[in-house]
C-alpha cells in the first residue's frame, strides 16, 4: 500500500502538536478562569465633560465619547470584575458599554460563570460543547510526554492509528529502549492492512530496532519489507555499520548496485563507516573501494561523502588520501573543516592542524568553529607546546561562549597542563566545580602523571572515587602510568588489583603500564611472570613496554624475547629494530647490529626521524636530525659545540653509543649535535628573552645525550628549559631534571 502522508524524519511535527495542546488548554483555561479584574481611572478635571478612561488589565486604553457631568478634579479609582464573555462583546471600539451588574462589589462565582456561558451559548445558537479528544492525537501527546505505559495500554483499542501514530510510538520507544513496545507496534503494523507495506514505517522500525541493539529484528523487517526504497535500505546499512557488522554492510551496498537501487550520499556514508568497524588489515582496501565506487557514481564530492572520507583515512593514519579529498571538495562546512584539523591533530602533525584552523578562519567570514574543531584545535595545541596559541585559543573561547561546554573545558584544561602549565590546568578544573565529569578527572591525573607527580595524581584518583565517580578504562591508564612515571610500585599494584571492585576488566593498555611500571624498575623476570599469565593475548603495547625496559636496564634476552614477537605483530615498524639494535650495540654485540640494519635494509624500513618544535613569538618552528646542511641549522649547531666544549671541561663524555654506524668518535659527535631537541634549544636561546621559559616537544624519547646537554644549559644560562618527549615532561632548571633521571 502506499503511503498516507509526506515522509517525516524526526520529532518536529510532536514538538509542533505539544505545541497546539498547550494553547487548547490555556484557552480552556482562559475560558472558565472566572471573574478578570480590571481598574478602571477616572481623570476628570473640572472644566472637563469627556472623561478619558483607561483600562489597566493589559487592554488598550479606550476613549469615551459620552458627557457626563463635571466632578470634582481628583482621581476616582473603581475595581471592576468582568467576565471573559463580556469582554469579546463586539461592541464598537469608541466606548465602551458595562453593564449596571458589574459594579457589584459580589464577586460572581465558577459555577456561575459556566452558567452563564452555557445558557449564552445555546441562546445565541453557537457550537456544541467540543467532542471528545482524538485517541491517536491523544497517543501521539503521550509518547511526546515520555508516558509509554499508557501509550501502549492504549494502542491494543485503538481501531485506525495513523501514520504518525506508528511513528511516534516507534520513536519513543527507541529513545527509551523500550523493546517490548517496539514489538507490539511491529505485530500492530503487521496485520494493519493499510500501513503493512509501508517503506516509511518499515524505515523507522528497523531503526527502532537497530537503537535496541536488536540487530536480528531488523534483518527481519528488511527482508520481509513489500517494499524496499533507498531509505529502507539505509536504514540496515547503518544498522549494521553501527553494530560493527562491516562486511554484512559491504555486501548490502553490493546487492544495491546489482538490483539497480540508486544509492545515495547516505548510502556510501554508512557503508564508510562500517568499513571501519572491520578488522584493521582490511578496513584501508574497502574504504578505497568504497571510494571508488562513490566517485564513479558523482558523490565522492559531496561534502556529507568527502567528510566521512576524511574522517576515515584519518582514523586509518593516511593522512595523504585525506588531504587529497579535502583539497577536491568544491565546498567545504565547519564539519569538512573539523575533520580535516582533528585529522592532522590525531596523525602527529599539530603543526598543520593549527595552521588549517587559521586558514579556516580567514577562508570565509562566516565560518564559525563549532566546539569539535576547538577541541581539536587545543589537542593539537597541546600536541605541540603550543601555548601562545593556546592562550589565543582561550581568548576566543571565551568571546564565543564555549566556555559553557564541558567538552571544551577539559580539553582547555589538558592543553594548560600537556603544555606545563599545571597548576593554571588546576585552577580551571576547581571553576567547572560540580559539572566536572569523568573525562575532568581523567585529564587531572593524567597531567599529573606526566609530569611526574604520581603521588598526587594517586590523590586524584582517590579524590574522585570519594566523590562517587566511578573510574573507568581510561581512568586507571592514566593512574597506572603516573605511577610507572614515578616508581610507585606498590601502588600501582594495589590499583591493578583494584579494578575488579569497579567492575572494569584490565585490558592490553593496562597490562602494557603495568610491565612498564615493572620493568622500569628492574623487576623484569616479575614482567615477564605478569606477561606469561595474561588471560587475553599481549598486545604490541605490552611487548613494546618490555621492550623498552630491557633498553633501560641492558637485558638481551628478553628483549630478544619481545622482538620475536614484535617482528610477527609488528613487521613494519622499524622503531622495534632500531630499539633491539641500540641494546646490541651497548652490549657491544656489533655483529647483531649489522643483521639488524640487513633486516631494515631488505625490508625498505625506514627508521622515523626525530623532530621536535618550539614555539616562539606565536610561531611555530620545527627541526629534524637529517636537516644538518642548511646554513642557518649550522649556526646552532656552532652554538651547541660551544656549549659541549665548556662541558668537557667538566668532564661530559658524549654519548656516541646511541649512533650505530661504523664511523670515527669525532663523526659521531657531529651527529650528535644534529639532533633535533639540541636545535630547538639553541633557536629558543637565540630568539627568547632571558628569563622566558623555553618549551619544546620532541616526537620521540628523550636520548641520553640530549638529556644530559639540556642539563647543562639550563644551569649555564639561568634558563627554564621544558622539554615533552612522547613519553613524559622533563623540567629543567639549574642543571637538574624533574624526572630524577627516571625516564
Amino acid at each position: 500500500m502506499g503511503r498516507t502522508k509526506t515522509r517525516s524524519f524526526g520529532c518536529g511535527n510532536q514538538e509542533e502538536g505539544r505545541k497546539k495542546d498547550s494553547v487548547g488548554i490555556a484557552k480552556q483555561e482562559q475560558r472558565f478562569a472566572g471573574p478578570v479584574p480590571l481598574q478602571l481611572r477616572f481623570c476628570l478635571p473640572a472644566t472637563t465633560t469627556q472623561p478619558k478612561i483607561s483600562l489597566h488589565a493589559g487592554a488598550p486604553a479606550l476613549t469615551s465619547s459620552a458627557t457626563v457631568k463635571p466632578l470634582p478634579s481628583r482621581p476616582l479609582r473603581l475595581r471592576l470584575h468582568l467576565r471573559p464573555l463580556l469582554m469579546s462583546a463586539s461592541a464598537p471600539t469608541s466606548s465602551l458599554h458595562l453593564p449596571h451588574p458589574a459594579f457589584r462589589t459580589r464577586r460572581p462565582t465558577l459555577a456561575r460563570c459556566r452558567s452563564s456561558l452555557a445558557s449564552s451559548s445555546h441562546s445565541s445558537g453557537g457550537a456544541p460543547p467540543p467532542p471528545p479528544a482524538n485517541p491517536n492525537h491523544l497517543i501521539q501527546t503521550l509518547c511526546a510526554n515520555g508516558r509509554l505505559a499508557r501509550a501502549a495500554a492504549l494502542l491494543p483499542g485503538l481501531p485506525a492509528p495513523t501514520q504518525r501514530t506508528y511513528e511516534s510510538l516507534l520513536i519513543a520507544a527507541a529513545r527509551a529502549g523500550d523493546a517490548a513496545l517496539t514489538t507490539a507496534v511491529h505485530r500492530r503494523l503487521e496485520a494493519d492492512p493499510i500501513f503493512r507495506a509501508d517503506p516509511f514505517l518499515s524505515t523507522r522500525l528497523i531503526e527502532s530496532y537497530a537503537a535496541l541493539g536488536a540487530l536480528p529484528a531488523a534483518r527481519q523487517v528488511f527482508d520481509e519489507a513489500p517494499a524496499r526504497d533507498i531509505f529502507v535500505w539505509n536504514a540496515l546499512l547503518k544498522a549494521l555499520a553501527l553494530a560493527g557488522h562491516a562486511d554484512e554492510a559491504l555486501a548490502r551496498l553490493s546487492d544495491m548496485g546489482r538490483l539497480r537501487v540508486p544509492a545515495d550520499s547516505y548510502s556510501y556514508t554508512h557503508g564508510l563507516k562500517a568499513c571501519i568497524a572491520a578488522s584493521a588489515s582490511h578496513a584501508l582496501p574497502r574504504v578505497r573501494e568504497v571510494h571508488a565506487h562513490a566517485a564513479r557514481r558523482g558523490y565522492a564530492s559531496h561534502t556529507h561523502v568527502a567528510t566521512t572520507l576524511i574522517d576515515c583515512y584519518a582514523k586509518l593514519g593516511v593522512v595523504g588520501y585525506a588531504e587529497a579529498v579535502f583539497a577536491a571538495m568544491p565546498e567545504r562546512n565547519v564539519v569538512s573543516w573539523s575533520a580535516m584539523i582533528a585529522c592532522y591533530a590525531k596523525n602527529e602533525r599539530p603543526g598543520d592542524a593549527i595552521e588549517l584552523f587559521k586558514d579556516m578562519i580567514a577562508s570565509d567570514a562566516g565560518l564559525v568553529p563549532n566546539s569539535i574543531t576547538i577541541v581539536s584545535v587545543l589537542n593539537a595545541c597541546a600536541g605541540v607546546n603550543a601555548l601562545d596559541h593556546g592562550k589565543l585559543l582561550h581568548a576566543y573561547i571565551l568571546r564565543r561562549g564555549f566556555d559553557s561546554l564541558v567538552s571544551v573545558l577539559n580539553a582547555l584544561m589538558a592543553m594548560y597542563m600537556r603544555c606545563g602549565r599545571l597548576e593554571v590546568g588546576r585552577r580551571i578544573f576547581n571553576w567547572m566545580g560540580k559539572r566536572r565529569d569523568v573525562v575532568s578527572w581523567n585529564s587531572l591525573i593524567s597531567g599529573y602523571g606526566m609530569h611526574g607527580f604520581g603521588r598526587e595524581a594517586v590523590q586524584v584518583f582517590d579524590e574522585m572515587v570519594q566523590a562517587g565517580l566511578s573510574p573507568n578504562i581510561i581512568t586507571f591508564i592514566s593512574v597506572l602510568g603516573a605511577c610507572s612515571h614515578a616508581g610507585l610500585v606498590d601502588e600501582g599494584k594495589e590499583l591493578f588489583e583494584s579494578m575488579a571492585d569497579y567492575s572494569v576488566t584490565p585490558r592490553a593498555e593496562h597490562y602494557a603500564c603495568m610491565v612498564d611500571l615493572l620493568g622500569r624498575a628492574g623487576q623484569l623476570e616479575e614482567a615477564v611472570e605478569l606477561i606469561e599469565s595474561m588471560r587475553i593475548e599481549p598486545s604490541p603495547q605490552v611487548w613494546g613496554a618490555l621492550l623498552g625496559a630491557c633498553r633501560i636496564h641492558g637485558h638481551v634476552e628478553y628483549a630478544e624475547m619481545a622482538c620475536s614477537r614484535l617482528f610477527d605483530l609488528e613487521p613494519r615498524n622499524a622503531g622495534n629494530y632500531v630499539l633491539l639494535a641500540d641494546i646490541y650495540a651497548r652490549a657491544k654485540l656489533h655483529n647483531q647490529v649489522d643483521v639488524l640494519k640487513e633486516l631494515l635494509e631488505e625490508h625498505a624500513l625506514e627508521k622515523v626521524t626525530g623532530c621536535s618544535w618550539i614555539e616562539v613569538k606565536k610561531k611555530l618552528h620545527s627541526f629534524t636530525s637529517v636537516d644538518n646542511k642548511n646554513p642557518p641549522v649550522e649556526q646552532l649547531q656552532a652554538l651547541i659545540a660551544e656549549f659541549v666544549a665548556q662541558m668537557k671541561n667538566e668532564g661530559y663524555v658524549p654519548d656516541t653509543g646511541i649512533v650505530h654506524y661504523n664511523i670515527e668518535e669525532e663523526e659521531k659527535e657531529r651527529i650528535l649535535l644534529g639532533h633535533s631537541e639540541k636545535l630547538a634549544v639553541a633557536f629558543g636561546l637565540i630568539n627568547t628573552g632571558s628569563g622566558e621559559v623555553i618549551r619544546i616537544t620532541k616526537n620521540l624519547r628523550l636520548c641520553e645525550d640530549c638529556h644530559s646537554v639540556t642539563k647543562f644549559i639550563s644551569k649555564f644560562t639561568e634558563r627554564e628549559i621544558v622539554v615533552k618527549d612522547v613519553n613524559r615532561f622533563h623540567h629543567f632548571r639549574d642543571g637538574i631534571c624533574s624526572c630524577g633521571e627516571y625516564w
